[in-house]
């Protein structure tokens, strides 16, 4: 008696099918992730090779005119910077691969002792900022979307136009003038004030202006993003179709409309990552927050190649990682989306 293969029922296979769909984006994305970090990370070091700037002068600052011509050979030697670029970078390669990402010159520590120290910081004002505007403009998109083309819709769409136009460290500079030097309401800057311990009441107020400029820089994109969404969605037939059901409006905007605009909403939160990174720098820049921003400049500046390509590489990674998540997300989220993203 032989058995006869029965079809799987039409959501079961729809499951698999689906299952096996991300797992194409994920290979596919990981296998295309491999040449690009290895490429960002070479050129690290080419273009430092090729900077003007004297590392060595860098690294001695005011000693560098005191050493003599000698001190200078072999302080050179001892922090090989005699090696050519390429040698430099298939050494540091080799060594990273074993999760030992070399010492770093800036900062007179291993390179992941600096990463430690710092990322928590970032990750607390950049993760702060980034949830708010999202939240913000899920709330606001919302509301503007109970009267499309009303007062509150216009008054969004304007304020977000006019944002948007403002990069991060102009924001910074103006919430800095308005809160800290001329209210006097806030920190300027720091992680906690002078000679203070960073305990939870001192963080937590000095974060507030780093965290509004990240909220305030990212949140345009996003609520123009999933207002302009949410508009198309209540122009199509099949939320005409819900209306004429006699449903009360919260419900066709919380269950119908928010659901279909989320999936480009989220696309466009993965892209946004890249401009989170860059506003950090200047944001953390302007307001003196110990995150990474200040190790990727102070390593930029000094010509720090190990602190600079690891910083470098592992903002390669999380961007590429944000951007297989938003589309793994989008996939998810609307059916009619194939593992061709």
């Amino acid at each position: 008696m032989s058995l006869e293969a029965t079809p799987l029922p039409g959501r079961q296979a729809r499951r698999r099918r689906r299952r096996a769909e991300l797992r194409t984006i994920v290979v596919r994305r990981t296998v295309l992730a491999v040449p690009v970090v290895l490429g960002v990370s070479l050129l690290v070091f080419l273009l430092a090779a090729v900077s003007p700037f004297d590392p060595l002068a860098a690294y001695l600052g005011d000693r560098y005119v005191q050493a003599s011509v000698e001190q200078r050979r072999q302080l050179s030697e001892a922090l090989n910077l005699e090696t050519s670029w390429f040698s430099a970078w298939w050494q540091w390669a080799g060594s990273a691969l074993t999760g030992d990402f070399g010492h770093s010159r800036v900062f007179r520590q291993p390179v992941t002792a600096v990463m430690a120290e710092r990322l928590p910081w970032t990750l607390l004002v950049a993760g702060t900022g980034l949830f708010l505007a999202v939240v913000t403009a899920l709330l606001a998109a919302v509301r503007c979307a109970y009267r499309p083309g009303g007062p509150l819709d216009r008054a969004v769409g304007a304020a977000a136009t006019v944002l948007q136009g403002l990069p991060p460290f102009v924001i910074s500079l103006g919430l800095l003038g308005i809160f800290a030097v001329t209210a006097g309401w806030l920190p300027g800057g720091g992680l906690t004030d002078p000679g203070a311990e960073p305990s939870a009441g001192q963080v937590a107020r000095h974060m507030v202006l780093p965290v509004l400029a990240t909220a305030l820089s990212q949140l345009p994109w996003l609520l123009l993003s999933l207002r302009a969404s949410m508009a198309g969605v209540l122009r199509s037939d099949a939320v005409r179709g819900v209306r004429l059901r006699g449903l009360r409006e919260r419900t066709v905007i919380r269950k119908h409309v928010l659901p279909a605009a989320l999936a480009p909403f989220i696309a466009v939160l993965g892209s946004r990552l890249p401009e989170v990174i860059v506003g950090a720098v200047l944001i953390e820049t302007v307001f003196s927050w110990p995150g990474l921003a200040a190790a990727v400049v102070s390593s930029a500046q000094a010509l720090d190649f190990a602190l600079l390509a690891a910083l470098t590489v592992m903002t390669t990674v999380a961007v590429l990682a944000a951007s297989l998540l938003a589309d793994l997300l989008y996939v998810l989220l609307d059916p009619r989306v194939t593992a061709d993203v």
